[in-house]
């Protein structure tokens, strides 16, 4: 093969490259994600996930309640911190119709079991292995938390590490 030829073999296969990863940048663009981020005001998305005890939960069984819906991952600084604070308040509040439903993002059982049993957490931890719901409700940054009141509404988002102070706030805001 003569050197011009190779140099346009190598050209055309270049460009040919280019143009495929162009297109799917632009198709993706276009069709964008399937799951819009859920926005306050938004009724919140039906789910079913299982606990670590491998009980299927749905968020539709909580119509009536106000649920604290925690999205979470072992690794996360600000989420163990949070956590035991949670804790607290779901023991306070568990008996006044709020709920605490904390998913745990994409980890095993037994890292996720760990961490609960280090933290002495009571409240049901779900186990969102495929990320599925995480990618329903559009959440980005983790510890993200979003308040449901009774009718299914999310009220409030917030996204970042909390204080008892505010977790205590944000139960008495969506209890029933």
């Amino acid at each position: 093969m003569t050197k011009k030829r190779k140099r346009w073999f190598f050209r055309a296969s270049l460009l040919s490259t280019i143009a495929m990863v162009l297109g799917y940048v632009f198709y993706t663009n276009v069709t964008g994600n399937e799951y819009v981020a859920i926005q306050e005001g938004s009724t919140a998305p039906n789910f079913q996930l299982e606990t670590l005890e491998g009980k299927t939960v749905e968020l539709e069984d909580y119509r009536g309640q106000g649920v604290f819906l925690n999205f979470w991952g072992t690794y996360c600084p600000p989420c163990e911190e949070e956590m035991p604070y949670m804790d607290n308040q779901y023991q306070v509040f568990k008996d006044r119709g709020v709920e605490i439903l904390a998913v745990d993002v994409g980890e095993s059982n037994l890292a996720v079991e760990r961490f609960v049993t280090r933290h002495n957490l009571s409240y049901p931890i779900l186990m969102d292995r495929e990320q599925d719901v995480l990618d329903l409700y559009g959440i980005g940054p983790l510890p993200t938390t979003l308040l449901i009141d009774q009718e299914g509404t999310v009220v409030h988002i917030n996204t970042g590490g909390m204080t008892e102070e505010t977790i205590q706030q944000y139960m008495e805001r969506i209890e029933p």
